[in-house]
């Protein structure tokens, strides 16, 4: 009798402990399916985000040839047109001067426009150079205070990462430009060994930072939101100070060493 309750009690054991290690095995496999699934998630939203800003720098560099190409072409022999008839006629053409100043000028801002949409500039040029000739155009509005400082020793990274550090720059002097109602704007590029660290600020209206980091009020601010994206794309992080009435920083933090494009 002592021997069947001791063979029961052994059997009974010998479950429990079979159950607890196949639930302790569920759970882990359980684990490994959630962290692959977030994995997966993850990369595919990259992928999308990725093939969406390939298929906006395919349409800007389309609007920047069009603009060269058409635009610019037409309204330079339209200058040339007015040029020629100022010189025969010989009257007083203040007024047909006045329009020649005016197309002059369109095709100065055509020609910033062209080439701050097309991607080529920064391969020719490098990242620096193209941020100095944005800065450069921000200046001529005579609207802002601009200081641009580059510190560090300057790494030259994968085009594509600088492309898209280019395009968090635009975006948020756009944003600046737009919304901020500021009249002084920094901008701070320090390479160290380790990070790129991007930091833009302006002495604008501000807003309060913990109201966008609700979901639904980033979608209201694009701008932000791509900020946000384009970033996560090359493992930077984004970090932005605020207060109202005071101005806004936005710090984009860039790793260096081992740094991977999204594939």
């Amino acid at each position: 009798m002592v021997n069947v309750m001791v063979s029961a009690l052994i059997t009974v054991v010998a479950t429990i402990t079979l159950i607890i290690a196949l639930v302790i095995v569920y759970r882990k496999k359980q684990e490994s399916l959630n962290q692959k699934i977030c994995f997966l998630t993850s990369k595919y939203e990259k992928e999308i985000l990725k093939t969406r800003l390939e298929v906006q720098e395919d349409i800007s560099n389309k609007i920047s040839r069009e603009i060269h190409d058409n635009i610019s072409l037409g309204l330079t022999l339209s200058k040339l047109q007015i040029n020629n008839f100022i010189e025969i006629t010989q009257n007083n053409n203040h007024l047909l001067s006045s329009s020649v100043d005016l197309i002059t000028k369109s095709l100065i801002d055509l020609n910033d426009i062209s080439k701050s949409h097309d991607s080529s500039q920064l391969f020719s040029h490098g990242l620096i150079s193209v941020l100095e000739a944005e800065v450069e155009v921000i200046r001529r509005s005579r609207i802002f205070d601009v200081i641009f400082e580059v510190r560090g020793n300057i790494v030259f990274l994968d085009s594509e990462i600088e492309l898209i550090i280019l395009r968090i720059f635009q975006e948020t002097c756009n944003n600046i430009i737009k919304h901020a109602k500021a009249n002084s704007i920094t901008i701070d590029l320090v390479y160290e060994d380790d990070f790129l660290n991007m930091k833009i600020t302006d002495n604008g209206k501000g807003f309060n930072v913990e109201e966008i980091k609700n979901k639904k009020e980033l979608r209201k601010m694009a701008g932000i939101k791509n900020i946000y994206q384009r970033a996560e794309i090359i493992g930077a992080e984004t970090k932005i100070f605020s207060s109202p009435n005071i101005g806004t920083t936005i710090h984009i933090k860039v790793p260096l060493k081992n740094t991977i494009y999204a594939k």
